[in-house]
């Protein structure tokens, strides 16, 4: 999680992202984490949840752009997300 090693968060995935998070506030409900270790955890977590819910707009935008063509074909069209 917050260790030496860890992946940047960019770089993960959904659902790796989300298996974190959910570990970082297991430990941090869990009460047994040091202060020190305890903000870093909070730190990470902070930049886990916008991470996911960076990914699942970009996920809602690729969806929102599937339409049905004239011939009743399913089409999708490439979204730029910032």
């Amino acid at each position: 999680m917050a260790e030496a090693g860890a992946p940047p968060v960019a770089e993960m995935s959904f659902e790796a992202a989300l298996a974190e998070l959910e570990e970082v506030v297991a430990r941090l409900e869990g009460g047994q984490v040091a202060l020190e270790e305890s903000i870093d955890l909070y730190a990470r977590g902070a930049a886990l949840r916008a991470h996911c819910e960076e990914r699942l707009k970009a996920a809602e935008a690729r969806v929102a752009e599937i339409a049905q063509a004239p011939d009743g074909s399913v089409r999708t069209r490439p979204v730029e997300i910032p």
